[in-house]
Order: structure tokens, then sequence, then C-alpha cells
């Protein structure tokens, strides 16, 4: 398959895009061990754990499932979600402002697809103004799907009228973009703002 001479619509992944998530950001306050934290993170908080949250799974069930197994990471577990925002240090800037000259652009429609917890959204609509300026957002933890499902990329699709031919992805995560692709909807792999850039420059998106 290949891109389309011609998009009209952007559809956003969020955290790694544009906004710079990262559990590492709170677990660096908590741990004083390298080795420990990335023990916690990689077989305790896991990110198949945290993605059943993005499923729509209640925190506190996802919290009490992990202290009952390893109780003696009681509060490190507990923080997860308790001091989350932690987990975030601002909007990715430089993509912000490629976001914002798409927005300008009255032949383009931008959209979000996020994997997300129900629970978390509405702190970030809190704190990330852009996040209200999409045509339209749909978040994973509302609609108890996940990317790559071909479920959500077909559900965002419908929701909003969205021609797949010619609208484009962009997601930092090389199986979402793999899933993308495998429904026929364009997509590319986020590596950093500058590459998006370049990217959407290559491809007349922007001058």
């Amino acid at each position: 398959m290949q891109y389309p001479a011609k998009f009209d619509t952007i559809i956003f992944d969020l955290g790694g895009v544009l906004v710079d998530w990262n559990p590492e950001y709170l677990y660096r306050k908590i741990f004083t061990d390298e080795a420990e934290m990335r023990y916690f993170l990689s077989e305790i908080c896991t990110n198949p754990w945290n993605l059943e949250q993005d499923r729509g799974r209640p925190l506190a069930v996802a919290t009490q499932l992990l202290v009952d197994q390893f109780p003696h990471y009681q509060n490190q577990i507990e923080a997860y979600y308790g001091r989350w925002a932690e987990m975030l240090n601002g909007a990715i800037q430089e993509t912000v402002e490629i976001l914002d000259e798409l927005l300008a652009k009255p032949e383009l429609k931008v959209y979000a697809l996020t994997n997300w917890s129900d629970q978390t959204w509405p702190r970030a609509l809190e704190l990330f103004d852009f996040l209200h300026k999409f045509e339209g957002v749909l978040v994973s933890g509302v609609e108890k799907l996940i990317k790559p499902d071909p479920a959500i990329y077909e559900l965002i699709l419908s929701r909003y009228n969205i021609e797949r031919s010619t609208a484009l992805f962009i997601d930092d995560n090389k199986g979402n973009v793999e899933g993308s692709w495998a429904v026929g909807l364009p997509a590319v792999q986020f590596e950093s703002s500058a590459q998006l850039r370049s990217f959407l420059v290559e491809k007349g998106i922007l001058s």
C-alpha cells in the first residue's frame, strides 16, 4: 500500500507524539537504585498491565491486582496512579507547533486516536489546552478498545466519516502503525518532531 497523492485528514496519537509521558519521570523520584526501578517497570507495573487500564479496566482494580501479588511494593504500585501526573513532562512543544500549523489549514481535518485510561483522561484535558482543538478525539478507555485492534481504527473512521485512503495516522508505536496500515489507513511512525515535519513537507502537507 502506498501513500495517497493528497491528504485531507490527519489523525494524531497523543502519548509520545504530543504529550511527553514516561513512568520513569515519577519512579526516578521513588527509587534510588536504577536496576530496581527498571525491574519494577518491566516486571511489576508493566506496559501490558498499563494497557489494560487504557482498555478501560478501573485503576483501583488494576492497582489492587498488583498489590495482592507484590505486597512489599504496595507504596510504589499505588504511586503509579496516585501520582500519575508526575509521569508527564509537559507537551512536546515542537509537535504542538506542527499541530497548530495543520489546524490552520482549512482543507485538513485533524483528529486524535489515543490509548488512554478514561479515568486519567479528564486530568489530561485540564493540563493540555491543545487537546480541545481537535475536530474529535477517540479515547480507548472510553471505547473499551485499544490500538492496534482493527476495531478501534474502524471506529474512528466511521464515527467521523473519515475516508481512510486520504487520511494519515501518526503514532510512535510501530505495532500501532502496522495496525493502521492493516485496515487501509496510511500511517507514519513518529520518531521526532523534526522527522515528522520533514515527512509532512515531503508529502506536501506542510510547506
